[in-house]
């Protein structure tokens, strides 16, 4: 490859997504999970030059569930930060660097793989990025096969090959690992003995791959439980908790179930919304269990929390997710949500924004898209959660539905790519023109618009913003939720001065 830029390895990188064909088939068939994936990755990650035992050195921390995934493994690295400065006792070492590996991403594929809270920098992403790409090519040639797209794994997996390979090469201290989907097959799951596991709450999801019961979800979810390490859970449904302990007894491990730190009620989260309480609790749990883990603290805390849990916890930052932004005329409600739980979550907290004194007349916008799952049911959800919460007022006077093409005239940002959406039903507008009229079903006084990118969509609520501004009531409230990649695409937007 002539290239080594980060552009370059972008461009790589998007050669290895799935295209919507093979995805469409893949649902359509009714197959489950690969139960190969783990023997395959292990065979991967021999070839970039490491056993599964090596991980070891990360001392890694494993993370799975449906919601609060990405905020509870955010909380966790911010806390640890903290050791990075301070230690319990001068006897015990410093933690210089920590970890973070996420998915997806917002703007830059580069945040996936995080060291000390910050994204590599694109010159990092892209040394490790090749390092891992030759390597794949080497391994494959001396097996006498072609050094082409064959020799690498699938996108994700890469992705995750390449964090192990980047933690590894960066001597990381601690490791948070976060799984992409599920658990027992997820692609992060050759990790030999992590210090914790941890599972967030959970929901129904990937029901394609997973399954239709929270049982089923729980089986595959409980399966990073390691012997080696403690298992912690948010509160789940008594049948989840039942599969979650039968898991927890094969490996065996001990499974424990974290109500919320009656600690954090003096403290103000980095995160906004209740729910992050959950979150945060998890992450204390783990932070606490991993510390006893590394020898950092004799024992695990009891009652008050220390300072470096307190700075962790109100310094984190985790963009995308309950996020407010401000701008002229306008008030940017951002939420990644993008299930029918996290959709509820997003819709309560917009209320407990608005107001009180605000007229029912106001004008509020949502912008909305999702171009994978059930738009239409995520859509009633989130309209039935604000007409409860609003006592039956109108939760919007506006609402714009839009692909996730970040610009009118460039198209896709290359980092925020997508092949594996039905590129004809993104032209057309089809799942667009389908939530516009679910729209109009639930509230057909709401001015509802559809728009080819994000950018003309934002454009639209300027525009609104600026016809329905009132001197005395305020910003106009804007919504913009349904999917990651959305507001990935608005964020882009938004920093770019488009729109």
């Amino acid at each position: 490859m002539a290239g080594r830029t980060y552009a370059d390895a972008v461009a790589a990188l998007n050669t290895l997504q799935t295209n919507f064909a093979v995805v469409d088939a893949i649902r359509k068939s009714g197959m489950s999970m690969n139960k190969n994936a783990i023997p395959e990755m292990i065979e991967w990650c021999r070839r970039i030059g490491y056993e599964p035992s090596d991980l070891d050195r990360l001392n890694a921390i494993h993370i799975s569930g449906t919601k609060g995934k990405g905020s509870t493994s955010a909380f966790i690295s911010s806390i640890l930060g903290q050791y990075r400065h301070s230690s319990t006792s001068e006897s015990r070492p410093l933690l210089h660097k920590i970890g973070l590996y996420t998915s997806p991403h917002l703007r830059f594929v580069r945040e996936r793989i995080q060291i000390n809270d910050q994204p590599l920098s694109e010159e990092t992403f892209a040394k490790y990025f090749f390092e891992t790409w030759d390597r794949l090519e080497e391994a494959a040639k001396a097996k006498g096969e072609p050094p082409d797209k064959t020799a690498k794994p699938v996108y994700f997996r890469f992705l995750t090959l390449m964090a192990y390979h980047t933690y590894m090469s960066e001597g990381v201290d601690t490791a948070v690992i976060e799984c992409g989907i599920g658990g027992e097959y997820d692609s992060t799951n050759i990790l030999v003995n992590p210090t914790v596991t941890g599972i967030t709450s959970l929901g129904i999801d990937h029901t394609a791959m997973l399954g239709n019961t929270i049982e089923e979800i729980a089986w595959h979810k409980g399966g990073i439980m390691k012997a080696s390490a403690p298992c912690f859970t948010a509160p789940q449904p008594p049948a989840a908790v039942e599969v979650l302990r039968k898991r927890a007894d094969e490996v065996p491990t001990k499974l424990h179930v974290i109500d919320q730190d009656p600690a954090l009620q003096s403290i103000k989260l980095g995160l906004a919304a209740d729910f992050q309480k959950t979150n945060a609790s998890l992450a204390v749990a783990i932070v606490d269990a991993h510390l006893v883990a590394l020898g950092q603290q004799d024992q695990k805390r009891d009652g008050e929390l220390s300072p470096e849990f307190i700075h962790g916890l109100e310094e984190v930052r985790w963009p995308g997710r309950c996020e407010t932004r401000l701008e002229k005329d306008i008030a940017w409600h951002i939420d990644s949500g993008h299930t029918l739980e996290s959709i509820d979550v997003a819709g309560s907290w917009f209320a407990s924004q608005i107001p009180r004194s605000q007229s029912p007349k106001r004008t509020r916008v949502l912008l909305f898209n999702q171009q994978t799952r059930d738009a239409n049911a995520l859509a009633k959800a989130l309209h039935s959660t604000l007409a409860s919460a609003l006592q039956n007022e109108q939760p919007f006077t506006h609402a714009v539905f839009c692909t996730n093409i970040t610009f009118e005239a460039e198209g896709y940002r290359p980092d925020l790519m997508s092949m594996n959406t039905s590129s004809t039903a993104v032209e057309r507008l089809e799942v667009q023109r389908g939530l516009a009229e679910t729209w109009r079903g639930l509230d057909p006084e709401t001015t509802v618009e559809v728009k080819g990118s994000i950018e003309e969509a934002v454009g639209w609520c300027r525009d609104v913003a600026g016809v329905g501004k009132g001197d005395a009531e305020g910003d106009v409230m804007v919504l913009v939720t349904g999917s990651v990649h959305l507001v990935g695409g608005f964020l882009e937007v938004l920093e770019t001065g488009k729109g």
